[in-house]
C-alpha cells in the first residue's frame, strides 16, 4: 500500500476511504500491530516492567479532580520516582493510569487520538459517556496482554457538558465500567486512599478543598502501600493535580501543589495519621 503511493504525493488509498469515526477501528482493519492489545508476548515469556500507582478523583461542586502519585515500581524495586501518570483526554477528560507504565501511556495516547480523530470526521465533541465507553473498549482489547501480566487499569474523570457537573469512571482488567459517586481510586494504595476519603468527603467540596482532599488520600495510600510515593520535599517531587471545570482541564501548577503538600506534611507533623472524621 505504501509502497504504490510512495514519491507521489498521495495518501493510501485506505485514508480516503469512508469509515468509521473510530480512529481505534481504522488501526484495526489497517495497521494493527500498532494496537498495543493486539501484540502478543512469546509463549512462556515473563516480562518485569515498571508499574505504576496510585490514582485517585473526587467530584466538587462544579467539577472534579484527578490526582496521581509519581512512583513507579519493579518488583520491590523503585524504578522511578518522577512518573506522570495523570493525561488530559482531550479539553474536558482526564485519564490516570495504573499498572503496566509504557503499555499504559501508550494507550493514553491512542484514546487521545480516537476523541481527536471523532471530533475531526463527525464535527462534535463526544459525550462524557461515549468517552467512556470508547475507553471501555479499548481496555478490553488489552484484556490478552493482561492476561499475561501486563495490565492497564485506568481511572477516567471529566465534565459533562450535558449534565454541567463532573463524573468520574473506574475499570477492571477486562474493561469493566462503572460510575462513582463522589471518589474514587484505583491502584495498589486504591484500598487505602479510598479509606481516607470516604472519611473526609462530603457534598459540596470546593476545587481547593477537593485537591486537599486527594492530595491527603495520597499521603494516607503511601503511608501503608510501598508501591506509592508520598510528597517527597527533599527532591521536590509531588503529586500530579488536576481539575476539570465548564472551563476545560487544568493542571495545577508546581507551585499549587507544593503549597498544598507542604501544609499537608507540617500538619502530619503533629498529626500523623492526619485530619480525623468529626464524630456525632
Amino acid at each position: 500500500m505504501e509502497a504504490n503511493t510512495r514519491g507521489t504525493g498521495r495518501l493510501p488509498a485506505a485514508f480516503l476511504t469512508p469509515g468509521s469515526s473510530s480512529f481505534v477501528d481504522f488501526l484495526a482493519e489497517h495497521r494493527p500491530e500498532l494496537i498495543p492489545g493486539h501484540r502478543g508476548l512469546p509463549a512462556g515469556a515473563v516480562i518485569e516492567a515498571p508499574h505504576g500507582t496510585t490514582i485517585v478523583a473526587a467530584v466538587f461542586d462544579g467539577g472534579v479532580v484527578i490526582a496521581g502519585d509519581r512512583r513507579a515500581t519493579m518488583g520491590n524495586v523503585i524504578a522511578q520516582r518522577d512518573m506522570e501518570k495523570v493525561f488530559p483526554a482531550d479539553e474536558y477528560s482526564a485519564v490516570g493510569i495504573a499498572g503496566t507504565a509504557g503499555l499504559a501511556i501508550e494507550m493514553v495516547r491512542l484514546f487521545q487520538l480516537e476523541l481527536e480523530h471523532y471530533e475531526k470526521i463527525e464535527g462534535a465533541v463526544l459525550s462524557l459517556e461515549g468517552k467512556a465507553n470508547r475507553l471501555t473498549a479499548m481496555i478490553r482489547g488489552n484484556l490478552g496482554m493482561a492476561m499475561q501480566g501486563l495490565a492497564v487499569v485506568p481511572l477516567f474523570a471529566g465534565y459533562d457538558l450535558d449534565l454541567g457537573r463532573g463524573r468520574i469512571f473506574n475499570y477492571d482488567v477486562t474493561g469493566g465500567r462503572s460510575e462513582e459517586r463522589g471518589f474514587a481510586a484505583t491502584g495498589s494504595g486504591s484500598v487505602f486512599a479510598r479509606g481516607s476519603m470516604k472519611k473526609l468527603y462530603r457534598d459540596g467540596l470546593t476545587a481547593d478543598q477537593a485537591a486537599m482532599l486527594v492530595v491527603q488520600a495520597l499521603y494516607d495510600a503511601a503511608d501503608d502501600d510501598s508501591a506509592t510515593g508520598g510528597p517527597d520535599l527533599a527532591r521536590k517531587i509531588f503529586p500530579i493535580v488536576s481539575l476539570i471545570t465548564e472551563d476545560g482541564f487544568r493542571r495545577l501548577t508546581d507551585a499549587e501543589v507544593t503549597e498544598i503538600a507542604v501544609a499537608i506534611t507540617d500538619e502530619r507533623r503533629s498529626h500523623p495519621n492526619g485530619p480525623q472524621a468529626p464524630l456525632l
